[in-house]
């Protein structure tokens, strides 16, 4: 499952690193990463307020960075999650195909009781956009899961393809470079 926003440094390593918690306290094997549609921040790590909210929730995402979205991940994964309408409609555009640009699909609808159908960004806002945020990827995360796991860890793209599940725990196609980094990339201006 590849979670996607505009810059990859707030709201999609965030879902990255809720999922992959909750999927691991669960036993549930899915394979988890994140992009974003621009390539404004590849290489960077999460910002910092995301990287704060997310530890005192008690989940680390320090050691990822951001990847700018391919065409070749709509192979490569079976579902490409998008944080807002604006992600959903880049991502599509990028899809090699009609078929692929099935895979991807709003976030949000795997949390349908929330009032709010898009993960707000909060780059430009304070702490409290990011515990919000936070709250509601959690919220779809675990919707995410229940139907991965009362579907036999299958998840249906949007529109469902017919006769075509996907597998969550599933990845094809060639891999992404590395997510992870034991030391921060040097950054003009600190």
């Amino acid at each position: 499952i590849l979670m996607v926003c505009l810059g990859n440094i707030c709201r999609s390593p965030m879902a990255e690193g809720i999922l992959r918690t909750l999927a691991a306290r669960e036993g549930m094997p899915v394979e988890v990463g994140s992009a974003g549609t621009s390539h404004y921040h590849v290489g960077e790590a999460p910002d910092p307020r995301a990287q704060a909210t997310m530890r005192a929730h008690g989940m680390d995402i320090g050691d990822l960075r951001g990847q700018h979205l391919r065409a070749a991940d709509f192979r490569a994964y079976d579902l490409l999650l998008a944080m807002d309408g604006s992600n959903l409609r880049d991502m599509r555009r990028l899809a090699p195909d009609a078929e692929l640009a099935r895979k991807a699909r709003p976030i949000m609808d795997f949390a349908p009781g929330h009032a709010l159908r898009e993960v707000p960004d909060p780059y430009y806002g304070g702490d409290d956009g990011f515990e919000q945020v936070h709250g509601m990827l959690v919220e779809a995360c675990t919707g995410l899961l229940r139907e991965i796991a009362i579907t036999g860890r299958k998840c249906r793209p949007a529109p469902p393809a017919p006769g075509a599940p996907c597998r969550a725990a599933a990845r094809t196609g060639p891999p992404r470079p590395a997510r992870h980094a034991h030391r921060r990339p040097s950054r003009p201006g600190g």
